[in-house]
């Protein structure tokens, strides 16, 4: 549920003054909401792939993409070198 601009302002003074006052104890709830969010994110991708197993479609790997546009790359460059070579045996006298 989202917060009203009020209470996102009063959450805001509250943790500010907290600051000033316990720094110790601020460092500690820092520290606390990073690992919840870890946890959060980590939970997000196990349900993404666990989705991804049902339907058996997945993306592929960084990897074989690269891989895949490399080998696109060289038979560009095989077949333009082809058609540069094919065209001045052409234009020279036999």
């Amino acid at each position: 549920m989202a917060w009203s601009q009020d209470e996102e302002r009063m959450l805001t003074q509250i943790e500010r003054h907290l600051g000033d006052e316990d720094p110790r104890l601020a460092a500690r709830l820092e520290s606390f909401n990073e690992r919840v969010q870890r946890q959060e994110n980590g939970r997000r991708r196990r349900e993404a792939r666990e989705e991804r197993r049902r339907t058996g479609r997945r993306a592929p790997r960084r990897s074989t993409m690269i891989i895949a546009v490399s080998w696109l790359l060289i038979a560009i460059l095989v077949a333009t070198l082809l058609v540069m070579v094919l065209r001045n045996e052409a234009a020279l006298p036999l």
